[in-house]
């Protein structure tokens, strides 16, 4: 698949800007041409119909014929033109009464006006516009006049009104440049982000100041500074778990090795397998670490998106995760009591962290309740959530807070513990939008709530 190219933002603001700019001034070039020949058009039609409307006063009918008796003098004045060449026609029924033969009675871009109509001919091998004047005698009888004129005056008009519109060009050149600069200087503090962000980024994770910014620039400048503080907490949280690690495993790790050294210097079998019974629970208690290191490392609020989350039906969950500490509870001969829901308790989680989540608390539940105690699951429906009691020593009310901090235990307990499994807990509940909270049982011993926002039993069900 081909890697989609990346785009300059200066270049799509520049393109942006200047194509509806050449259009306006593409569009005002053809609108000054229109208006220019437009009046040019009106101007000299207006003349030139004058012209045939005065010789149209000087045709008489007699006996309903035209006849024009125009003295020599005034068909010269008529037709004297110092650029253009005039030419005159009086018509009637075909027949030629006067002025120059073969004028064009009808031709293209015809424009009609009150007096009279005009229109683009060619006549003696030369474009002109001609005016057409009907005259009348009042009892039906028409002849018409016609005048021609070359169009050197018209087109020498036209190309000087058009010459007004040619620093148009210049305006285009002049509003390029201008914005140009514009967007060079709008950019500028988009660079200047950038530029403070990777001087900064190389030494500090610290926020970046946003004073001094554009409004329309803090949401993005804020972005940034939101993605900083999501780095410095995910390198915060990396540096946790490596001191986690270190701290956890020393103390295992060190028994083993020093097991080992025990085991090489017994006298006798005996000796020896005493040794090596102690070195199996210490290799069993430093794999319930390693198994909650690794869930602790999974617990990511980053990866938050990268989890799978499916409806999970939470007494079959918990039954499931029981089940794995019967024997447990029988070597210590504890009543471990799971109380079915009267229906299913269904909710949005991921199978797999919840599991751990609930092996947690089975966990501490079963290992700080005394030989011959309790410990009960149960079940709310609204809203969904799993509690667990137990006849153990219980939380002191100061402390069930801090419990849920990393390497924290409780004052009250005793046995081996790494102070860990809280804490996932409520890093687990955190990660299904859930909560998680301890209190006193009605058995005598703590009692751990862990409740979700929400149940998808009727989503499931419809």
């Amino acid at each position: 698949m081909k890697a989609p190219r990346s785009r300059w933002l200066r270049r799509e603001l520049l393109l942006r800007l200047m194509l509806p700019l050449l259009a306006i001034v593409a569009a005002s070039g053809v609108i000054g041409a229109y208006t220019a020949q437009r009046l040019t058009d009106r101007v000299f039609d207006r003349w030139l119909l004058d012209a045939a409307r005065s010789l149209a006063h000087e045709v008489r009918f007699v006996d309903r014929r035209a006849n024009l008796d125009l003295p020599s003098v005034a068909e010269a004045m008529l037709v004297y033109d110092e650029t253009d060449k005039v030419y005159f026609s009086v018509e009637q029924d075909g027949r030629h009464l006067s002025g120059q033969r073969g004028i064009p009675e009808h031709g293209t871009r015809e424009s009609r006006y009150r007096s009279g109509r005009a229109f683009d001919a060619s006549y003696a091998g030369h474009p002109v516009r001609v005016a057409a004047v009907e005259v009348g005698d009042g009892s039906g009888a028409q002849a018409i006049v016609l005048m021609a004129e070359t169009t050197i005056k018209r087109e020498r008009a036209e190309q000087e009104v058009l010459a007004i519109l040619m620093p148009l060009g210049l305006l285009l050149l002049a509003a390029a440049i201008a914005i140009g600069l514009v967007v060079r200087r709008t950019l500028r503090p988009l660079e200047a982000i950038a530029a403070r962000w990777n001087a900064r980024s190389h030494v500090s994770l610290e926020p970046i100041a946003v004073d001094d910014m554009p409004r329309e620039l803090t949401p993005f400048a804020a972005a940034l500074n939101d993605l900083l503080g999501r780095i410095r907490a995910m390198l915060a949280r990396e540096r946790e778990f490596v001191a986690t690690v270190a701290h956890q495993l020393r103390t295992p790790l060190a028994g083993i090795r020093l097991g080992l050294a025990r085991a090489a210097e017994a006298p006798d079998l005996p000796s020896t397998r005493q040794v090596l019974g102690e070195l199996d629970h210490s290799t069993q208690r430093a794999a319930r670490l390693v198994q909650q290191l690794l869930a602790l490392g999974r617990l990511d609020p980053e990866a938050r998106g990268d989890l799978d989350f499916v409806a999970t039906d939470l007494a079959a969950l918990a039954h499931d995760v029981g089940a794995t500490y019967l024997e447990l509870a029988l070597d210590k001969q504890i009543d471990l009591e799971l109380r079915e829901p009267v229906v299913p308790v269904v909710v949005t989680a991921q199978p797999e962290l919840l599991s751990e989540a609930l092996g947690n608390l089975l966990d501490n539940a079963l290992r700080y309740t005394p030989r011959g105690g309790r410990v009960v699951i149960e079940f709310d429906a609204a809203p969904p959530a799993v509690r667990l009691s137990d006849s153990g020593p219980g939380v002191p009310d100061e402390e069930r807070n801090a419990v849920f901090e990393r390497l924290v235990r409780g004052r009250q307990a005793t046995g081996e513990g790494s102070g860990l499994g809280l804490a996932i807990v409520r890093d687990i509940a955190a990660l299904h939008d859930a909560t998680v909270s301890l209190e006193r049982s009605v058995l005598g011993g703590a009692s751990v709530k862990l409740c979700f926002a929400r149940s998808t039993a009727k989503a499931e069900g419809s």
